[in-house]
């Protein structure tokens, strides 16, 4: 019996030498997070610098999203809710990678990675609450009022336009990624309002047949004339879409392309704001290092992250300038009709008659304005 437990004790303490001793790094790196809180140590500009949200929105996000963060153990060093959501937002700001951003929060770059998933797919079911197409009958009338006095153009309630999301080449159809400038992207197609607000965004599909597709573009087939959007020449003419006169042939039409431009230029601006406000999609940071569904949800949630900003104003502290957004490749014959719109096409010539009947009616008066 003695013999028994001697041999018992040797394997416990074999099993004890086996073990491998844990690294001060990971003590120090705890301490670390629990006693230098960044919301507690950096300033308003500071913080907005960093995660581009100022601290009051960070905190709200926090309680709506802390309980789904809380890691169902009993481990001495387990990520706070806080430290996942602000290593998440570090990422979308900045677009590095994990291990860099692992070395500055004193984390692995496991740990970030599996922060960064957590968090945005305890966010994504929020998008819907930030980014709404307008359906109030106040909400419409005062976009609608806005591109009228501004652009003379009437019923419109937004402006659409797709851009590029470079992203990692997938090891699986990863030709159907490869946009036309040659790399690996996701097509996304953006709708504005007037504010900058992200009102509708699609995030699915590598293609650019997106509009046909979306649950924006059935519900303007359906609208019957009671809004429309603006789009650029890669769009069909519609009656709910209106695009520019290829060739203008007097000064109305020619006055009617520059308010499209102008009014247009919207949508550009916003996606340019979006992309430098959270750099992890700009093309600079070298694309999303993720998985296209992964992406897809990251996309999703920096565009509602972006309405938030804007809705409380947020200062766009880095160098502020205009994406260029990638436009969706149609060439427009003489009658103004690309491969989407055929000179016989019924949707077609509707579309053409009712961006006339604009013309006509609200253009006319511009330049005898315009030489007083």
């Amino acid at each position: 019996m003695a013999a028994l437990q001697r041999v018992l004790q040797l394997r416990v303490r074999e099993r004890q030498r086996q073990r491998r001793p844990r690294s001060r790094l990971v003590t120090l790196n705890a301490f670390v997070r629990q006693h230098q809180i960044p919301l507690d140590i950096l300033d308003d500009m500071a913080i907005i610098r960093r995660y581009r949200l100022p601290r009051r929105q960070i905190a709200q996000l926090l309680n709506s999203i802390g309980p789904q963060l809380m890691r169902a153990t009993r481990r001495n060093f387990a990520l706070s809710p806080e430290v996942q959501l602000l290593s998440a937002l570090r990422f979308s700001a900045t677009g590095s990678f994990l291990q860099v951003l692992g070395d500055g929060l004193g984390l692995s770059k496991s740990s970030v990675s599996r922060a960064v998933q957590a968090v945005t797919n305890a966010l994504l079911p929020l998008a819907a609450e930030h980014i709404k197409f307008p359906a109030s009958r106040q909400d419409i009338t005062e976009i609608q009022q806005y591109f009228l006095t501004h652009h003379h153009i009437p019923q419109v309630i937004g402006v659409i336009n797709g851009t590029l999301i470079p992203i990692l080449t997938p090891s699986v159809d990863g030709h159907v990624y490869i946009c036309r400038k040659g790399y690996a992207a996701i097509n996304c197609q953006v709708i504005c309002d007037h504010k900058g607000l992200i009102t509708d965004i699609v995030a699915r599909w590598p293609d650019s047949f997106i509009f046909t597709n979306s649950s924006v573009g059935q519900e303007a087939e359906n609208s019957q004339g009671q809004w429309r959007l603006l789009g650029d020449s890669g769009y069909p003419l519609r009656p709910y879409l209106f695009t520019s006169v290829a060739n203008p042939m007097n000064n109305r039409e020619t006055n009617f392309n520059e308010s499209h431009r102008v009014a247009r230029s919207i949508v550009e601006r916003t996606i340019g704001r979006w992309k430098m406000r959270f750099q992890a999609i700009h093309q600079s940071s070298g694309g999303l290092l993720l998985a296209p569904q992964k992406c897809c949800a990251v996309i999703i949630v920096t565009a509602m992250l972006h309405n938030i900003a804007v809705q409380m104003r947020v200062l766009l502290l880095n160098r502020e300038e205009d994406e260029e957004v990638e436009e969706m490749e149609e060439v427009e014959d003489e009658d103004g009709m690309g491969p989407h719109d055929q000179p016989r096409n019924a949707q077609y010539m509707a579309g053409f008659h009712a961006r006339q009947q604009v013309i006509d009616r609200f253009f006319e008066i511009i330049p005898i304005l315009a030489s007083l």
